[in-house]
């Protein structure tokens, strides 16, 4: 039994972590103007903050088709896989999920199982990891699924952005632009559990970073934690330093949210991915 795993680049796992794991990535796509790039490849992160500012219109992002997603299967069932496992960002906030079930539909050469894990950047990265941890260890497919299950209770995504004006732009986050209405001094506050994103209005980066720290703490006890950014490297390590007290023991990571993500929140967002080690309540 060889169950492999594949996700979509907005889960922003470490490279490190998905070269040792064998994780097959399917790059979104981030369309400026006529120009397409395939996210983590034809454009790197630092680029692409550094240019978001300045693109003469609004970038957009987007899915491949189902082919590429169908394709990327039938090649891991060359390679030996006996069965594939596909967790891709919610469905509230992309149709990836979508496309994947069509091409797992159309796929013959191996039975592939499409996960909607509920979460964005990280969020959906932890479960990433598990999965592939897990099929690492020789778990069933119903095993692994099992252990997503339990942790997606468990599972927070949440940030303060600095700026509302890249939601307005992307149009993709209308939940927000609603609650947030039409207020510019604020900092909007985003956040994720369970498939359901909402918002909080914020009104200074300093009661921003509070919110963040408090939100953490409610967290607490924590089985996995990271910062997640936008081009905000330097804030990210003092915030780090701050709140270390709640981490658990070892390394953390400190990982720049994807361009997929970032065209839609802009530049300057500052956040936390975490697993509660018990189930606690919406946020």
């Amino acid at each position: 039994m060889s169950i492999r795993i594949v996700t979509d680049s907005t889960c922003d796992l470490p490279a490190e972590l998905i070269q040792r794991y064998n994780i097959t990535v399917i790059p979104l796509y981030i369309n400026t103007g006529e120009q397409a790039y395939r996210d983590g490849i034809e454009m790197t992160r630092a680029e692409f903050y550094k240019r978001l500012p300045e693109f003469k219109t609004t970038p957009t992002t987007a899915a491949p088709g189902p082919n590429v997603f169908r394709q990327i299967y039938e090649r891991l069932a060359a390679e030996g896989a006996t069965e594939i496992l596909s967790i891709h960002v919610s469905v509230k906030l992309s149709a990836t999920v979508t496309i994947a079930e069509q091409a797992a539909k159309e796929t013959t050469a191996v039975p592939v199982t499409v996960f909607d894990s509920r979460q964005l950047s990280l969020g959906t990265g932890f479960e990433v990891l598990t999965a592939a941890q897990a099929a690492a260890e020789g778990r069933s497919m119903q095993e692994i699924l099992s252990l997503l299950e339990d942790q997606i209770p468990r599972t927070y995504v949440f940030a303060a952005l600095d700026t509302l004006e890249f939601l307005r732009r992307s149009g993709r986050m209308n939940f927000a632009i609603s609650f947030l209405g039409t207020l510019l001094q604020i900092k909007p506050f985003m956040k994720m559990y369970d498939g359901n994103p909402t918002a909080e209005r914020i009104r200074t980066r300093n009661a921003a970073v509070k919110r963040l720290v408090e939100l953490l703490k409610e967290m607490g006890p924590l089985e996995k934690v990271a910062v997640v950014h936008t081009a905000a490297e330097d804030r990210a390590r003092i915030l780090l330093q701050q709140v270390r007290h709640l981490l658990p023991d070892g390394d953390i990571w400190i990982e720049e949210i994807t361009p997929v993500i970032g065209a839609h929140v802009g530049p300057g967002v500052l956040g936390f991915a975490c697993v509660s080690q018990n189930r606690r309540r919406s946020i």
